[in-house]
C-alpha cells in the first residue's frame, strides 16, 4: 500500500508561471514518488513568490501546512531544497516548523530528507552548506537580473513583468467573487481556500491558463 504525500512547487517570478518551471518540478517529484512507493494526493504552489519570503508570506505553503494539520499527511515532496527556501535562515525556520509537525520534507532530485533531526550534526551541516550555496547563487542571480532590467529600461524606457490575476478583462469579476466567498456569512463559517477553489471549479470558472483552481492560487489572490 502506498503512503500519501503532498507536493510543494514554487517559482519566484510571475513570468515563470507559464514556463517549464512547474512542469520540471512536477516531473521530478512524480518520478521520485513512483520509485519510492508514494502517492501524491495534493499539490500546493506559490506563483511568483521569492524563496526569501517567510512562511507567512507564502499562501501556497500556508495552505499546505493547513492541509497537513487537518488530514495527517506526513510527507512533503519538493524538487530540491531551493524550492522550499533560498535564504538559509528562512529555510531552517520552515524546516523546524515541519519537524515540530512530525513531517518529512524530501528533496526529490537527490532523495535527501531535509528534516533530519538536529541530533544528526552531519545532516544539519549538509543542509546549512546547501542553503548557504543557494543563498549565494540567488544573490548573484538577483544582481544579474537587476543589471538586465536597468539595461532594458535604458534601452526602451520600460521594463514590465507579468501582470497579476485581476488586471486582464473579465478577471476583476472573478477576484470580486473570490473576495465575496471568503467573507464570513452571518451565522456561518469562513470558506477555506480549497472550498473556494472547489466552488469556482464547480461553476466552470477557469484560471488565466485555462486550468482548474487550486487552494494556493486562491490564497495568493486574497493575499494581495
Amino acid at each position: 500500500m502506498k503512503s500519501d504525500a503532498v507536493a510543494y512547487l514554487r517559482v519566484s517570478g510571475l513570468g515563470q508561471v507559464d514556463g517549464d518551471g512547474f512542469t520540471r518540478q512536477r516531473e521530478t517529484i512524480d518520478a521520485y514518488a513512483k520509485r519510492s512507493g508514494l502517492l501524491v494526493v495534493d499539490e500546493f504552489r506559490d506563483e511568483g513568490v521569492s524563496g526569501t519570503n517567510e512562511l507567512a508570506d507564502r499562501p501556497g505553503l500556508g495552505a499546505l501546512v493547513d492541509r497537513i494539520e487537518s488530514n495527517g499527511v506526513r510527507i512533503v515532496l519538493v524538487e530540491n531544497a531551493t524550492r522550499l527556501a533560498r535564504d538559509l535562515l528562512i529555510g531552517e525556520v520552515i524546516l523546524d516548523r515541519f519537524r515540530k509537525l512530525g513531517v518529512q520534507v524530501i528533496e526529490c532530485d537527490a532523495g535527501n530528507d531535509l528534516t533530519v533531526g538536529d541530533d544528526n550534526p552531519t545532516g544539519k551541516l549538509i543542509r546549512q552548506i546547501l542553503g548557504a550555496v543557494a543563498e549565494f547563487e540567488k544573490s548573484v542571480l538577483v544582481a544579474k537580473l537587476r543589471g538586465a532590467r536597468v539595461r532594458q529600461r535604458n534601452k526602451s524606457g520600460r521594463c514590465e513583468g507579468r501582470k497579476p490575476f485581476g488586471h486582464r478583462p473579465g478577471e476583476a469579476a472573478v477576484v470580486a467573487t473570490i473576495c465575496r466567498l471568503r467573507r464570513k456569512p452571518r451565522g456561518g463559517e469562513v470558506l477555506s481556500y480549497a472550498a473556494i477553489a472547489d466552488r469556482l471549479n464547480a461553476d466552470g470558472v477557469v484560471t488565466r491558463s485555462g486550468g482548474p483552481w487550486r487552494a494556493s492560487v486562491v490564497g495568493q489572490i486574497l493575499g494581495r
